[in-house]
């Protein structure tokens, strides 16, 4: 019976293990469970999901790989830690609080004063807590004018990557995406190709399999710097805009990798 249809997809908890697009497609528990029942499990490995399930291990993955990082806390914080970051950045510096665990907007807040902080910090372990079952968060310096660019990549079980360039996603309200450009309008070509490099230098590192977004933040303020925020390691709600301009249905390719073609056989070692 599948050990009971994986116990019923995890007890029916999709919506606590991840809030967003795909339910189970990032929880590794599930994805592990998948294969020793015998199950092809549509989407990276369980380390894989674990790894970029784990903000502060993403944010590891970027360290050793040279990308740049927004200046943080690699950890999970304690509010005195938090308190005590936010004041080594010195008067007028905003920090930003992240669910250890999150994605999707939750579990976020932006503080411009310490006295803020132990509210924002409340209020972000709970909402944490109820929407991924962890209230771990991490901190880091707010970037205040900033520019979303995601990057769509493709990985093989050869070891192949590729990507499908990047998607602007940067008009959002409360931290949740409105509208999302394709490609990114008023980019430069050589912040794009660096972009890029960058998405398939981490996908590399994690021996990615599968279809995933790797996301960055443009820094206004300092023309040319961009930092490593996350990686989503599944399909996005926001795929159909990179399908429009590239003519490549992700669906399909996700398949089709999970099924063992290469990169090379699906003709996409190169983006179109």
């Amino acid at each position: 019976d599948m050990d009971q249809l994986i116990d019923c997809a995890l007890a029916q908890n999709c919506e606590a293990i991840h809030p967003g697009y795909g339910f189970l497609a990032e929880s590794a528990e599930f994805a592990r469970r998948c294969a020793a029942s015998g199950l092809c499990f549509i989407g990276p490995s369980a380390e894989v999901l674990e790894l970029f399930g784990d903000k502060a291990a993403a944010r590891a993955l970027a360290e050793r790989c040279g990308v740049p990082l927004v200046h943080g806390l690699n950890q999970a914080v304690t509010l005195q830690q938090a308190q005590a970051f936010m004041q080594s950045l010195g008067e007028g510096a905003a920090v930003m609080l992240k669910a250890l665990a999150g994605g999707g907007g939750r579990g976020m807040r932006a503080v411009h004063q310490v006295s803020e902080l132990g509210e924002a910090f409340a209020r972000c372990q709970s909402e944490a807590l109820a929407a991924f079952g962890n209230g771990a968060l991490y901190i880091e310096q707010l970037v205040s004018v900033a520019r979303h660019i995601e990057v769509q990549v493709l990985g093989d079980h050869t070891g192949q990557l590729s990507h499908l360039w990047e998607r602007d996603c940067s008009l959002q309200r409360r931290n949740q995406k409105l509208v999302e450009i394709a490609p990114s309008p008023d980019l430069s070509q050589s912040l794009r190709d660096v972009l890029l490099d960058a998405a398939l230098e981490l996908a590399g590192a994690a021996n990615y399999q599968g279809i995933g977004t790797f996301e960055f933040l443009l820094d206004l303020e300092q023309p040319g710097r961009f930092y490593f925020m996350e990686a989503n390691p599944r399909i996005q709600v926001e795929h159909t805009v990179t399908e429009a301009i590239t003519g490549v249905d992700l669906l399909h390719t996700q398949l089709h990798l999970s099924a063992g073609h290469s990169l090379a056989e699906l003709g996409l070692t190169q983006p179109p």
